[in-house]
């Protein structure tokens, strides 16, 4: 693919991201009157729902076009600024992801607002939680070395060899823990949901730093004798 090709294919998949970060502002602007003065916001695994004001809709809805700004800013701000193209159709992946899990939120939101019970949201969040890691997971060794996108560990970011090998395993673990996660979210049981969710990520997060560690105390060893 020639680089002018590739550029307006990054272009337009960029002008997605900002029309996709406006919907759910649009979605909750056309149905913010006929909204009950309390609406859910928050779901327990053990089914517990809490509840709050309606105009916190805005704050859910108004994430998606900061997120689509910031991450538009984050590259320019970045001392690794120049690694951004080697990854650049993986961050636009993810962001769009961003958009389109936030957008499903305002949704549950709104419905469970005017049809309370309809959507059975733990399930729903739990297993768009595990496709979130699952997709991170296989961007993960495609990310170059920047202070913002992967696991950014110190040594990782001190030895590109070191951040390679990190991002290899990490992503490997990322995974797991969604398919784990997606698995988990069907679980009859709340408790599993949250212990099928939340365990794998931790181990995920968790191990990836340890052997980042590990790799960089290694490498720079061998290259001090």
């Amino acid at each position: 693919m020639s680089d002018k090709k590739q550029s307006m294919i990054m272009g337009k998949k960029q002008i997605m991201i900002w029309m996709t970060s406006l919907l759910p502002v649009a979605l909750a602007a056309a149905v913010y009157g006929k909204l009950p003065d309390r609406i859910p916001m928050n779901w327990g695994f053990g089914g517990e729902v809490s509840y709050g004001a309606k105009s916190d809709i805005w704050i859910i809805a108004g994430m998606a076009p900061l997120l689509a700004g910031l991450f538009q800013i984050l590259p320019y701000i970045d001392p690794k600024r120049r690694n951004y193209r080697k990854f650049l159709e993986v961050y636009q992946s993810f962001q769009l992801f961003m958009q389109i899990f936030i957008l499903v939120m305002v949704g549950i939101i709104l419905t469970e607002s005017f049809r309370p019970g309809t959507i059975e949201v733990s399930t729903v969040v739990t297993a768009m939680c595990g496709v979130l890691f699952m997709m991170i997971g296989n961007m993960a060794p495609k990310f170059r070395q920047n202070f913002f996108c992967g696991f950014r560990t110190p040594w990782a970011l001190a030895n590109e060899t070191v951040w390679n090998k990190t991002h290899r395993l990490g992503g490997k673990l990322m995974f797991g823990a969604g398919i784990l996660g997606f698995l988990g979210a069907f679980s009859p049981w709340e408790k599993m949901k949250f212990v099928m969710l939340f365990v794998p990520l931790m181990a995920a997060s968790i191990i990836p730093y340890i052997m980042s560690y590990v790799w960089f105390r290694r490498f720079s060893q061998e290259e001090s004798q």
